[in-house]
């Protein structure tokens, strides 16, 4: 099976009140992809100027992968400010890079060795790059284990009905936060039902294997059909949640590498945090913070490959628990560190 995990759409700078940094969900989601030790890609486009390099370049320190054309248009920028709370709020240049990236032959190769892409909303705002998108998601092959996840991520005025319908109609997994879900049952028209329920119509007017609901520090969701899962969100200090919901999305697309073997490590003991939980794949251990840790929503996404149970510590605590024969790991995180 292709094992390449795509992230596609805008690749721009967050400027944020201490400085600019590297933005837009799919090279987020792209990176945390890679941070599980999977071939990952990011697809977007950058201008032929010194914010489009720098971007390269930070890529490049990341050994993160990309495919990524200089257009002739300006890198994308969004002026990034924090509110009370901590919630990101956006001013998103418009007429950039990222709204054009072209269909080229080397685009539709990796297609055709995709196994995942997540993609949203925000980058078909303007024709070129939803054609491009659109074209990626056609020239994907089929298969039991392809995922295409369509991780909405409203921003300003930058959807339509009709983006919004087609791309539910193209994924196979739609990732949606709770103040997104009011947005969308208005525009299609089912406004007084409870949030379970408008679920329950999405999953089933658009036949998809998997609907996501992250409802923040209310808890998430996890709907497949006649089956949902809960799990509350664990009570930690919050510093912003900038990419939290891409870090969160990468865990979900990532399958398990053969035979991996869970085994228990030490904590690394972050003051910020009550709860890690350690993975030891093949090549490397991970340490996640899972802000929401939906532990029993991989058992869902993930093939059998452990033939015992065995133990992961959460560490901080004395509890362990127990991952079932059914799981090859068992982690999510909102943010890495």
């Amino acid at each position: 099976m292709n094992q390449i995990i795509v992230g596609m759409g805008e690749a721009l700078w967050d400027v944020l009140p201490e400085g600019k940094k590297i933005g837009g969900a799919p090279a987020n989601f792209a990176y945390h992809v890679s941070q599980f030790g999977f071939d990952s890609r990011v697809v977007s486009a950058i201008g032929d100027d010194k914010l489009g390099n720098e971007i390269l370049e930070n890529f490049d320190g990341k050994n993160l992968k990309y495919q990524i054309e200089k257009v002739p248009y300006p890198t994308g920028t969004v002026q990034v400010e924090l509110d009370p709370n901590g919630v990101p709020m956006y001013d998103i240049k418009e007429g950039v890079a990222w709204d054009n990236i072209p269909f080229t032959p080397a685009l539709e190769e990796l297609a055709k060795n995709t196994r995942s892409v997540c993609f949203g909303s925000l980058a078909q705002r303007s024709v070129v790059s939803r054609e491009t998108i659109n074209r990626f998601l056609d020239v994907m092959p089929e298969g039991e284990g392809q995922c295409k996840i369509f991780d909405v991520n409203l921003r300003q005025g930058f959807y339509t009905k009709e983006i919004l319908c087609n791309s539910m109609k193209k994924c196979n997994i739609l990732k949606i936060n709770d103040e997104e879900l009011v947005t969308v049952s208005r525009m299609f028209g089912y406004p007084g039902i409870d949030l379970q329920d408008k679920c329950w119509i999405l999953l089933a007017k658009y036949n998809l294997k998997m609907l996501i609901l992250t409802c923040g520090i209310n808890g998430s969701y996890v709907f497949t059909p006649g089956v949902v899962s809960f799990q509350e969100t664990p009570k930690v200090p919050v510093a912003d949640t900038v990419g939290a919901g891409d870090s969160f999305t990468a865990a979900f697309c990532v399958e398990p590498a053969s035979n991996p073997t869970p085994r228990i490590f030490p904590s690394p003991a972050p003051s910020t945090s009550r709860f890690w939980f350690a993975v030891r794949r093949p090549s490397a251990v991970t340490w996640l913070e899972p802000n929401i840790a939906i532990v029993s929503f991989l058992f869902m996404m993930l093939e059998a490959s452990v033939a015992d149970s065995s133990t992961v510590v959460c560490a901080g605590t004395a509890t362990s628990m127990m991952i079932s024969a059914s799981a090859s790991f068992a982690l999510f995180s909102t943010r890495f560190t």
